[in-house]
């Protein structure tokens, strides 16, 4: 049996030497690459946000690379925010599959350099019967086995593919942790406006209550029909039905809470005023550039894919070609412990091997098609998230340059709504609207205070997702815990 070990003599030293630079001009040519030269597409999308009506207008040259606290700067959301970083189980998935790339880029990388290895052994052989000294033989080796010479750049190819696996992967990380803080300040305001919902429908209800009592006493009195009480008596259980639907909803978005958060919470975190929410939301600059989105997460993991595929192509090719590697291998063998060492039992093997496929009926150009057909393909999911981006963020901005105008006319909805209800109260208690009047104003004004709170949603939603559609945090991605 025969060992390699590192050390070895001057003349294997020499013929090492010569074997090696025999390979020299081989090894020049190891920095050759059959990968295409990666060039980043023309980005599949406008130059400038959409403009008119719409649209605010855009000064910002470029998005600032900002923090979410920087966005979302109410302390009560911050701190949900980080337990948040630190329990969430998907944020922990992401973390996990970001470590398995990055060590898989060295299992890739390690193919590129030569392996040593060392073997020992000790035999002992039955001779004539019996077992003894004579029977026993020993071996110790140890050196590189094989080195593939890496002449048209396979290996390079192939450590530069999982290298931009590797940063797609963690430019996914980032999506996931970009994700989960949006949702979290979504979700925080959902309740605030939740909770409002449920103080209205709480105060309808105490209205409604009073508006069935007068009902029921002009009925006893003969000075009023019994549609009038039904009707009256209608708005009360709406509103009823309304708060438990409410309550049911709170406790909702509690659970999903919990759910972001990966763990209990105090509860006194949740904001209760969509107001306050609003106020402590800041809005994230767009930029005129639309350049901006190569830096969403999303878009960054779809190029990385993209030069993944393209070094890929390079791998391929280079199987095209014939691989050819080196072997420097030293060893000792005797049949006694003692003499394992000396120069008479020692054994020195160099060599070189080439191997090349000449035919595999078409397989190995195949794999190069293959390659490139990937390669289209993670193009086309490169262009399209480019698209996607484009639009999401055009829809945001449409958004925002409209909500203004919208909450003003809600809010102004709602006060002409709530002096109509007042008005028509206090002339049906005089009797001088009717009952049906009356309702329809106490009906009209709870749509109104509806519908404003859906909107002062949507203006908090809107930061919400301009924060999300413009990359948002440009924080790194988790780390594996």
């Amino acid at each position: 049996m025969t060992t390699q070990i590192m050390t070895s003599p001057r003349s294997m030293q020499r013929r090492i030497a010569r074997l090696l630079g025999s390979a020299l001009p081989a090894l020049a040519l190891g920095a050759c690459s059959m990968a295409p030269e990666y060039v980043r597409p023309e980005m599949p999308a406008p130059q400038t946000w959409p403009v008119g009506d719409a649209y605010l207008a855009r000064s910002e040259a470029g998005l600032p690379i900002v923090s979410y606290s920087q966005i979302f700067t109410d302390a009560r959301l911050q701190s949900l925010i980080e337990q948040a970083l630190a329990n969430n189980r998907d944020l922990r998935q992401a973390a996990a599959n970001l470590a398995a790339a990055r060590a898989q880029v060295t299992v890739t990388r390690s193919s590129q350099f030569p392996e040593v290895g060392l073997t020992s052994s000790a035999t002992d052989r039955e001779t004539g019967g019996g077992f003894g000294l004579n029977g026993m033989s020993y071996a110790l080796s140890g050196g590189i086995s094989s080195y593939e010479l890496d002449l048209f750049g396979r290996l390079a190819s192939a450590t530069d593919a999982q290298r931009n696996t590797a940063l797609s992967t963690e430019a996914a990380a980032r999506t996931v942790r970009l994700g989960l803080v949006a949702d979290i300040a979504q979700t925080w305001a959902v309740h605030a406006a939740d909770a409002e919902l449920l103080r209205i429908a709480q105060a309808t209800v105490i209205s409604a209550q009073d508006s069935v009592r007068l009902s029921e006493a002009r009925l006893s009195g003969g000075i009023a029909p019994r549609t009038e009480l039904r009707q009256a008596q209608q708005v009360l259980e709406t509103a009823r039905g309304d708060v438990a639907a409410q309550k049911a909803a709170l406790a909702q978005d509690v659970n999903a809470m919990r759910l972001l958060v990966g763990a209990d919470f105090d509860r006194a975190l949740l904001p209760e005023d969509i107001d306050t929410v609003i106020d402590s939301l800041g809005t994230v600059p767009a930029g005129m550039d639309t350049s901006v989105l190569l830096r969403r997460p999303d878009v960054v993991e779809a190029e990385y894919a993209l030069r993944a595929a393209n070094a890929n192509i390079g791998v391929a090719r280079a199987q095209l070609f014939p691989t050819i590697s080196l072997s420097a291998l030293v060893g000792f063998a005797s049949t006694s412990l003692s003499a394992l060492f000396d120069s008479a039992s020692r054994t020195t093997t160099l060599g070189a091997s080439g191997d090349w496929s000449i035919f595999n009926a078409g397989g190995t150009r195949a794999g190069v098609t293959v390659a490139r057909a990937q390669q289209e393909a993670a193009l086309a999911v490169y262009e399209k998230a480019v698209q996607n981006a484009f639009a999401e963020t055009a829809d945001a901005l449409a958004d925002q340059g409209t909500l203004g105008e919208r909450l003003r006319a809600a809010s102004a909805f709602t006060e002409a709504s709530r002096d109509n209800a007042t008005l028509t109260e206090a002339t049906y208690r005089r009797g001088i609207a009717s009952s049906l009047d009356n309702l329809d104003a106490q009906r009209s004004l709870y749509t109104a205070r509806i519908a404003e709170i859906a909107v002062r949603l949507a203006v908090a939603g809107n930061r919400v997702t301009l924060y999300r559609v413009l990359g948002g945090d440009q924080a790194s991605a988790p780390e594996a815990s």
